[in-house]
């Protein structure tokens, strides 16, 4: 009980990203309230509007946040595992369970809000992965090491792959970032994102062109090279497997929806539809754009008032931001949330546990992936696909989970004096 009591202890608790976690919720409800404002319920109280449900969803994330504190560090770990194959069933459930909204399976309906289990699934891998991860004789150098930890993550992105909600399953994309830290081989992202480059090449140009291109490509390397036979061998398979990689983005391509298509095509510009799919994209960089240096004011962005802007509370909140703030409020958000990484890296580094360090990464990966996919499909750089900005964007099943995901995180490291001590799992 003593042990527990100095756990606890205030001066171990990182109040700085305590601070900064409550600065983003309280803007964020503020500025759901500017994005929504409707002058007959003109009280950010009113809980028939989206600021007065968010408001509720607050308290409950408050309440959550208190009870992870008070609860034995050692609880997280034993949990991981448990906690993975609960949020895999409710995965599963929602499909089967739930209404279709907006063309996905993803939310359990309880009354008038909802619950996306999606949402929850993030720290349920992360605490998993964290667990598998820290054992002893952990290695990724070990092949069944390898498929373990692509199954732990696989699993639920193509649960929710399969709920038609992209943009989440994607989220899980960001983990590769903790395992290049745990010794994941840089040639590995070296080819990820050549292949990247490759798939956006694919989908700009024709992709029998590019085959050609890719071929000659190889011939001239064979030829610069004067490769042996076996070099010849190699650049051929590496030709094959990039013409198979343009071939396959192809016909992945044309089997995304029509909708899903024109998004793509607008973004690389081979399309220009300002009243279709390139609507809210477009939309939102006026709405950022007309903010200029200091902004409109609260309460008095245009484009957010008159609803030129859709989904303006939830993934397109940095409008309202962009709007009534003008560049210095947006760069003091973007600066804010900067410090917040910075502040989860040192958290992480500073951790003597490998679960606890391990974990603190994949908090930082999860909240770094959602900050970037969000402020760049805002402005235009990346596609829309659906992604919340942490702690801002109106939501209880994202605020609750980024709350869980992040005082987890602020809870181990509040036991971080003690583990040195002795305490291990």
């Amino acid at each position: 009980m003593r042990q527990q009591q100095e756990n606890l202890h205030t001066q171990h608790i990182d109040w700085p990203t305590l601070l900064i976690y409550t600065i983003f919720v309280l803007a964020g409800w503020i500025n759901i309230y500017a994005a929504v404002y409707e002058p007959e319920h003109s009280s950010i109280f009113d809980i028939t509007q989206n600021y007065g449900k968010q408001m509720i969803w607050i308290g409950v994330s408050a309440f959550i946040a208190l009870m992870i504190m008070l609860i034995d560090d050692k609880f997280f770990y034993a949990f991981s595992y448990m906690s993975y194959g609960i949020m895999i069933a409710l995965n599963i459930a929602v499909m089967f369970l739930s209404k279709e909204v907006k063309g996905a399976h993803a939310w359990f309906e309880i009354g008038s809000f909802r619950l996306q289990p999606a949402e929850f699934a993030k720290f349920a891998t992360a605490l998993t992965l964290a667990r598998f991860m820290s054992h002893y004789d952990f290695s990724l150098k070990d092949k069944k090491h390898w498929y373990k930890v692509a199954g732990i993550i696989l699993l639920p992105m193509g649960i929710i792959l399969a709920q038609n909600d992209t943009g989440s399953a994607l989220v899980y994309c960001s983990f590769v970032f903790v395992l290049y830290r745990e010794g994941l081989p840089g040639w590995i992202l070296f080819i990820c994102l050549a292949l990247g480059i490759i798939s956006v090449l694919a989908l700009v140009m024709n992709p029998d062109t590019l085959t050609y291109i890719l071929i000659g490509v190889g011939m001239v390397a064979v030829f610069l090279l004067r490769a042996s036979k076996q070099g010849m061998i190699v650049v051929a398979a590496v030709v094959l497997f990039c013409v198979g990689v343009v071939k396959g983005i192809d016909y992945l391509f044309y089997k995304l929806q029509p909708h899903q298509q024109q998004r793509v095509n607008v973004l690389l510009g081979k399309e220009v539809d300002l009243k279709g799919a390139g609507y809210n994209v477009h939309q939102s960089k006026i709405a950022i754009g007309s903010g200029g240096l200091l902004g409109k004011g609260f309460l008095e962005g245009t484009q957010t008032k008159f609803n030129f802007v859709p989904e303006q509370s939830t993934d397109f909140i940095f409008c309202t931001v962009g709007e009534e703030y003008g560049f210095i409020g947006s760069s003091v958000l973007i600066i804010l949330f900067v410090v917040l990484f910075i502040r989860l890296i040192a958290i992480a580094e500073r951790q003597r546990n490998r679960f606890n360090k391990i974990y603190g990464y994949c908090v930082a990966s999860i909240l770094f992936f959602h900050f970037t996919i969000n402020i760049g499909m805002t402005i235009g750089l990346l596609p829309v696909i659906g992604i919340p900005l942490p702690f801002f964007s109106y939501g209880g099943s994202s605020l609750i989970s980024f709350t869980i995901l992040l005082f987890i995180l602020l809870r181990l490291d509040a036991s971080r004096v003690f583990q040195l001590r002795g305490s291990t799992y």
